[in-house]
């Protein structure tokens, strides 16, 4: 089964609109969508929500199934251009500190 591949913001807006349509999350809210490291499959996932005025059970309910539909249709895109200078950037400084 082939999925669409989406950029982290796109994906992060389908996922909020998707649990906001369902019944008692309107007030949810996702921050972002988080990239995991996986051979086949979904590889995003939810890691938090704002709850807003809505009850955790009812958003709990709607992550699992909006992962579970949306998983089976989207993929997250990688952005290694992106990954590099962090990975530098966050290098650099805790090896200078440890030689210090």
């Amino acid at each position: 089964m082939t999925t669409s591949g989406k950029t982290q913001a796109e994906l992060t807006r389908l996922v909020e609109d998707a649990i906001r349509a369902q019944p008692g999350c309107e007030t949810a809210r996702v921050p972002a969508v988080q990239a995991i490291e996986v051979r086949s499959g979904r590889n995003w996932e939810i890691p938090h929500v704002v709850l807003g005025d809505s009850l955790i059970s009812d958003v709990d309910r709607a992550v699992m199934s909006v992962q579970r539909r949306l998983g089976r249709e989207f993929h997250l895109m990688g952005d290694p251009d992106a990954a590099e200078p962090a990975s530098d950037a966050a290098g650099a400084p805790h090896t200078a500190s440890e030689e210090s």
